[in-house]
């Protein structure tokens, strides 16, 4: 089969740079393709034959205990966990479960991870050595291997669209309805592709636009709708949308950029209900300068008002309950994109003019600061929206003369120009961690390599929901490469998070990850040819190499020398194959969450994240759960100089307490190395907020995006620091920002009900209409009746229910006792058991209960022993949730 190279007449000798514009083709280059040295792999043995396998059970329950999915006979790895295996199974693996476990392409289901990884694997690598990536077939069965040995290992993974799609039509001969588009290289064109999975869509991320016309604006519900049915995530810069203050062509009144949110929430709404793969995720944004800046602030903040009256109203409270989902704006991350002149004028408390869309004259002026402030405020009430930084983005940004990069992802790490789709991929960094704590630079670069080039062969196998954002994924190429399990690293290397050194690690480690991701990227330049926008961007273009070679070569001494050394060298070859070469893609790398796939690669911590808590729980094999110290407290310990019976005294402490605050031996000193997102229910260490911002500010300079994290504070936060927070990641150089105020969810400071007695006074003054009074009976229990107890232990707090039936099998009473508390608690309980008990013994059915004090949250709160609710947020929380699955059918 012809190479794309052979296809399209390359014929001159490797590493000449052409001057040819955009989208014309790539010409005087012979195709030497890549080498591929073996270092995750051994020559004549499948990565499958150097690993032992176990056959098990996924099975997942929901909160009630009921099993929801089940497949028996799976073929895992045996290192990986049991949630891995469950994640896997159930997410990834294709096929119907009642079709039994065999090969798909006889109407079975997938069963082993050997098939998943397989599929996955052998099919780039065919595409790969199809389209000349690779020096000689020798070559391409060695990048084969390597990937395949990666990714069974658990080094690193892909998107969960190149797992869900990529394989099928390639090694099953399943090709699916047609409905993307995609590139075709024999016409240089675009085209409508074929069949689903022929050429299968595999980026998570996209960026879309909308313009200032109907038809448009219901072109993109459309590719929206698409785009969540396959799992993907999208986002666009609503700022093109005329303002509601400004003027229809015909003399009419716009409804602004705000009122066909409500459509694409809708929209996104009704295809979550109907998706099976994830529910759907978009991202909305407007520019500081929009005339409806205000109302944008303000829309989801409303709406947060109108659920918490509904939830007052006796209405479920967890986001799939009737209160969220009667509200608007539930289904989209909201961000304002603001400028360093609205930031800067927000400080000096001056004053902020809008200007129309359509002709850019002044519109309506508003202080600066109160816009950041209403921001700030509605952070503090429902988390949105965020910040993006305008011009922090378009300075980092490599293909200017194109077009500027508007929006992002809905996560926010990927940030490129309108009509674009990234795929991405994540690292496990713990993998490339050695015996004593150091990490090895060289087998992370080589397998960065290995990685970017499997995104780099996917993006014109792949199909795209647009025309335009398959021509673009086409003439950029962005890639998406990035890392999990950064805090289990620090902690590992006995580094706090919130520390100099750690922030220097992180940035070198990064650093290295985007030099080698570009220096990747020349080489393949120099084989197949640099994307076909380089020309027209590249003086902007090595101007922002230029800015990250500077970064690395400023990283903290405190760094380990051997890192910068790796990054100062990465970034010189980088820098010297760009310019001789080119850079075969616009984007290489972002921070994804790595929430799915950090799951399948047994990560402690995910994407740039610090752990959560030091004790959490696992579901074992054989089933119920297991209440386990985090695997890098006792490496961390090592690190630090503790001998074994020190250790051993600290998680011992640990595993009593749920807490390293106040363990035996440990110094005070080394106490910050220990400190996770959120502070133990017994301790009061935690990560200050701060120490997130700084830590995103370390590793943002190495980045062609941004980083999807979100900075929690605590419940008691002020507005005031969360403006500070907002206006402290502006000056670190951050390019996004997203806080999350722990429990304001449940909490709503905003009265929505008005009870003035004008509101009364007509219902007081009406006539009383002729009515038929209900006298409720109370139906009491007979003298001897049926009982059951149940225990249960909520972070050391241990307590009893006692749930009494009538005849018929019906609860009616509830007692609860608690073991060790005081008087107070013990009464308050006592309390809520009697009220519960009449209020059963009315009518009020048990799932009013339920429904009412499930997922209430205060202290005492915690894991708990029981399996099926391992984590508990209070008391009435257990005992409701336990309720609900013993005796809710």
């Amino acid at each position: 089969m012809a190479t794309v190279g052979e296809r399209a007449g390359l014929v001159t000798t490797a590493g000449q740079v052409g001057t040819e514009t955009e989208g014309s083709k790539e010409r005087g280059r012979k195709r030497t393709g890549m080498e591929v040295p073996r270092v995750f792999s051994t020559e004549g043995v499948s990565p499958f034959d150097r690993i032992e396998w176990d056959f098990r059970t996924a099975e997942i329950k929901d909160e009630r205990g009921r099993t929801i999915f089940q497949q028996t006979d799976c073929e895992i790895p045996r290192g990986w966990s049991q949630l891995a295996t469950n994640v896997v199974a159930s997410k990834y693996f294709y096929g119907d479960v009642a079709s039994g476990n065999g090969c798909p392409s006889e109407g079975k289901r997938e069963y082993s991870v050997r098939q998943l990884i397989d599929r996955v694997t052998r099919t780039i690598a065919d595409w790969g050595r199809e389209d000349g990536y690779f020096a000689t077939p020798e070559d391409g069965e060695r990048f084969y291997d390597e990937l395949t040995s990666l990714c069974v290992n658990q080094c690193g993974s892909f998107n969960s669209p190149v797992w869900f799609n990529v394989g099928l039509y390639h090694r099953y001969g399943i090709a699916g309805p047609a409905n993307n588009w995609r590139w075709d290289e024999e016409t240089r064109t675009v085209v409508r592709a074929t069949s689903a999975y022929q050429t299968p869509q595999a980026s998570a991320c996209f960026i879309q636009s909308v313009n200032d016309d109907m038809e448009s604006i219901m072109r993109l519900a459309h590719s929206e709708a698409m785009l969540f049915k396959f799992g993907s995530g999208t986002g666009t810069d609503l700022s093109t949308l005329r303002s509601s203050q400004e003027k229809l062509s015909g003399g009419g009144k716009p409804s602004g950029p705000v009122s066909f949110m409500r459509v694409y929430d809708a929209i996104a709404s009704v295809v979550k209900s109907g998706g099976k793969t994830r529910r759907a995720a978009k991202m909305q944004t407007l520019k500081c300068w929009h005339p409806d800046v205000l109302e944008f602030i303000e829309c989801k903040t409303k709406e947060e008002a109108k659920a918490q009256a509904l939830i007052r109203a006796g209405y479920e409270a967890n986001f799939n309950g009737e209160a969220y989902s009667s509200v608007m704006f539930q289904n989209a991350n909201l961000s304002v994109r603001c400028s360093d002149a609205f930031l800067r004028s927000a400080e000096n408390d001056q004053e902020w003019t809008t200007r129309a869309v359509t002709t850019g004259r002044p519109m309506q002026t508003y202080k600066a600061k109160m816009l950041l402030d209403k921001i700030a405020l509605g952070t503090w009430l429902c988390g949105d929206p965020g910040i993006q930084y305008e011009d922090t983005i378009q300075r980092w940004h490599t293909c200017p003369n194109t077009a500027p990069i508007n929006s992002s992802n809905p996560c926010s790490e990927y940030m490129f120009i309108d009509d674009s789709a990234c795929n991405l991929s994540s690292l496990n960094l713990m993998k490339f961690c050695r015996e004593d704590g150091s990490f090895d630079a060289e087998r992370f670069r080589a397998a960065v390599r290995i990685f970017i080039t499997a995104q780099e062969i996917l993006v014109d196998h792949a199909s795209y929901p647009t025309e335009k954002i398959a021509q673009n994924s086409h003439r950029f190429r962005p890639l998406g490469l990035g890392f999990a399990n950064l805090g289990s690293l620090l902690m590992c290397s006995g580094l706090p998070y919130d520390s100099d050194a750690g922030r220097s690690l992180a940035a070198a480690i990064t650093a290295i990850m985007h030099g080698q991701c570009y220096l990747t990227s020349a080489e393949h330049a120099a084989h197949v040819g640099p994307f076909d926008g380089f020309a027209l961007n590249r003086e902007p273009m090595l101007k922002v190499m230029e800015m990250h070679r500077a970064a690395a070569l400023a990283i903290d001494s405190s760094a380990p020398a051997d890192l910068r050394a790796a990054a100062s060298a990465v970034w010189a070859e980088c820098l010297e194959h760009g310019r001789k070469h080119g850079y075969r893609n616009s984007q290489v790398t972002v921070l994804a969450p790595t929430g799915t796939i950090a799951f399948m690669m047994d990560c402690d911590t995910t994407g740039i994240e610090p752990d959560i808590a030091l004790v959490k729980y696992k579901q074992l094999a054989g089933g119920g759960m297991l209440k386990i110290v985090n695997r890098t407290v006792p490496m961390a310990l090592q690190k630090l100089g503790y001998d074994e019976p020190t250790i051993r005294g600290i998680l011992d402490h640990i595993d009593e307490h749920d807490t390293i605050e106040q363990a035996p031996g440990l110094r005070d000193e080394h106490l910050p190395v220990f400190d996770c997102a959120f502070a133990p229910p017994q301790g009061g260490r935690s990560i200050h907020f701060r120490g997130h911002l700084k830590l995103m500010a370390a590793v943002q300079p190495f980045l062609s995006g941004a980083i999807s994290k979100t900075c929690n504070v605590p419940h008691e936060a002020t507005v005031e620091d969360i403006r500070g927070a907002y206006l402290e990641g502006w000056k670190l150089g951050l390019k996004a920002l997203a806080i999350y105020r722990d429990g304001s969810k449940e909490s709503q400071p905003v009265s929505t009900k008005d009870e003035s007695k004008e509101k009364e006074t007509p219902a007081a003054l009406a006539e009383p209409a002729p009515q038929i009074i209900y006298q409720p009976r109370r139906e009491r229990l007979p003298h001897t009746r049926r009982s059951v107890t149940h225990k249960f232990d909520i972070q050391g707090h241990e307590g009893y229910i006692n749930v009494g039936f009538y005849p018929d099998g019906r609860p009616g009473e509830l007692f609860i006792t608690m073991a060790k508390e005081g008087s107070t608690i013990g009464g308050l309980m006592d309390v809520l058991g009697t009220a519960i008990s009449i209020g059963l013994q009315y009518g009020v059915p048990l799932e009013v209960f339920v429904n009412k004090f499930a997922h209430s949250r205060f202290e005492p709160a915690g894991f708990t022993k029981n399996p099926d609710i391992p984590i508990a947020k209070s008391i009435a929380d257990y005992i409701f949730r336990w309720m609900g699955m013993a005796f809710i059918p």
